[in-house]
């Protein structure tokens, strides 16, 4: 922690020496895309997107699930993906999934979560058409393929959100599937005329 303390401590001398920049970002923000990303450590959107703060709006949750969209029943992300799109405009969203998840692979494994039952509960949500934990006899599960069909069925369920849908048929909305492999370094994306998941 100690580190991040000095790190902070110095950063207004960073912040003075280029001070239009910080400007521009106060004057407001104008991101380019919204990403969905898992809250994982290893995982750091602007590392591999090269982006520089403003043009990422960024939402992490464990798993990079998106809930269900629900009236009525109000949740952080859902509150997130409407500021996105009714008041910063953004033109895509993209939704990361990872490799090494260990969301997922609780999912694709069937772990017993008795010991962290918040947990238990946001990834039971999150399970219904996503991974399913292996059944008898089921031969050793292919965590990067699950993780893959878990980043499609967000990308399936924020169709639901009617400001989404809403964006979509005007064709004013990019939906992205992407996929991170922590161990390489290397961005897949899903190309819908493959139906694969291919490098960037």
């Amino acid at each position: 922690m100690q580190t991040f303390i000095d790190h902070a401590r110095s950063f207004r001398e960073h912040a003075a020496r280029n001070g239009a920049e910080f400007d521009r970002l106060a004057a407001g923000q104008s991101p380019q895309a919204l990403f969905i990303a898992c809250s994982d450590s290893r995982v750091v959107p602007s590392l591999f997107t090269g982006a520089r703060p403003g043009e990422l709006f960024e939402l992490r949750t464990a798993g990079n699930i998106v809930p269900r969209h629900r009236l009525g029943h109000p949740t952080g992300e859902a509150a997130t993906i409407e500021f996105a799109l009714e008041v910063l405009g953004v033109a895509d969203i993209v939704v990361c999934g990872h490799s090494h998840c260990g969301a997922v692979g609780a999912m694709t494994r069937g772990d017993d979560l008795t010991g962290v039952p918040a947990v238990r509960s946001w990834l039971a949500g999150a399970r219904a058409g996503g991974p399913a934990p292996p059944g008898p006899g089921d031969t050793a599960p292919d965590y990067a393929a699950a993780a893959q069909r878990h980043v499609l069925h967000q990308l399936d369920r924020l169709r639901t959100y009617p400001n989404v849908a809403r964006r979509l048929r005007a064709g004013a909305l990019g939906l992205h599937a992407w996929y991170y492999e922590v161990h390489t370094g290397t961005v897949l994306a899903h190309r819908a005329d493959a139906d694969a998941f291919l490098p960037l």
